[in-house]
């Protein structure tokens, strides 16, 4: 008979259940505002610390309505190692018909879990560390990617949302500056007040707002794309043939004969090769993954050699490990400066037996 003395459940060490804590969007502001370096460089070793394997990055689950076929809710779970050391998830809104109204497309909430009890510790206001995540990665890409064939002088955002300004906003606060930044956006008023954001943020660049999507992609070295496309929209692939940088944030503008005549660079290749993206319809069209060069990790391992006779399309599904690795961070920035909001008592029933 077993000792009970002895036994692996009487030996292990003694848990305790963390406080919770709520962390407002106002502290999450707080910390990320002018720490832009430093959250590119985390995204940076979360994308290798991943590809080392020291994570786990389940496919997103979209929770899609009938009755509202433009809106979605996304979840993503993840786990992620290294330094970082967190369990959670994010959940994510994409309501665009809320920009009529005047309110946010997307909204979200991240929820980070102690990796000894499982208990979430913490509920924080997502959307600005999930902006600043993707934001963070695509200057990163912007950075590596270009090393090869250098840095553009005219960039054009095609889509100009909250996640335009805070790649515009990135890629400032690492030291990138342009002589000429080209805008289009299906809403002229959307377009002229992105402009007015560009030309408040001090940048010396000539701001040009374009009529239609071929003046900006001829136009410009470097392309965002960071639209709400649901579906393909951009099919010419003569538009590209100065062989610009194009950060594919969107996922789903490009036809797939673009990215067929393109190099093409991925974060994780078998997330972003579902959920309708345009890699994913390539994939369905040629078979085979062959038109994928590679991930921004490889490319930072210095695995994969680039052509510069091409356009260079980075795509970016966005990965959980990224929220967590942001979050995680505001939360130890909050938390050290003992201005954590603790909710008392939150969790009720902490005895087995009552």
């Amino acid at each position: 008979m077993t000792d009970p003395a002895t036994s692996p459940v009487a030996a292990a060490e003694p848990k305790t259940v963390p406080p919770f804590a709520v962390i407002p969007g106002v502290q999450v502001q707080q910390v990320l505002q002018g720490r832009e370096k430093e959250v590119v460089e985390l995204v940076e070793q979360t994308y290798r610390v991943h590809a080392a394997g020291d994570s786990v990055n389940p496919p997103s689950y979209f929770l899609r309505f009938p009755d509202r076929p433009t809106s979605r809710i996304i979840a993503l779970p993840a786990s992620i190692g290294g330094h970082v050391g967190v369990d959670g998830i994010k959940w994510v809104s994409s309501f665009p018909d809320n920009v009529a109204s005047g309110i946010p497309r997307a909204s979200a909430v991240l929820i980070l879990n102690d990796r000894a009890t499982g208990y979430p510790f913490a509920c924080m206001e997502c959307s600005v560390i999930s902006a600043s995540r993707t934001a963070a990665s695509a200057a990163s890409a912007a950075d590596w990617l270009s090393r090869g064939r250098g840095r553009p002088r005219r960039i054009g955002f095609f889509g100009v949302g909250l996640i335009a300004r805070y790649i515009h906003t990135f890629l400032a606060a690492t030291d990138w500056s342009f002589d000429e930044i080209g805008v289009y956006d299906l809403s002229g008023e959307s377009a002229e007040g992105f402009k007015g954001y560009l030309e408040r943020s001090g940048t010396a660049a000539r701001v040009t707002v374009h009529d239609g999507p071929e003046q900006l992609v001829r136009s410009s070295d470097l392309l965002v794309f960071a639209t709400v496309a649901a579906q393909p929209h951009v099919h010419d692939v003569t538009w590209f043939s100065h062989n610009p940088l194009v950060l594919h944030v969107s996922l789903r503008d490009l036809a797939p004969e673009i990215l067929m005549a393109s190099a093409n660079v991925l974060d994780d290749v078998d997330h972003c090769l579902r959920a309708g993206t345009s890699a994913h319809l390539v994939e369905q069209t040629v078979g085979h993954r062959d038109f994928v060069d590679g991930t921004l990790a490889d490319v930072m391992e210095g695995k994969v050699a680039l052509a510069d006779d091409r356009p260079l399309v980075f795509s970016p599904f966005g990965l959980g490990v990224l929220d967590l690795a942001v979050g995680k961070y505001v939360y130890d920035e909050v938390a050290g400066s003992g201005r954590l909001r603790v909710i008392e008592d939150f969790f009720s029933e902490l005895r087995r037996y009552g």
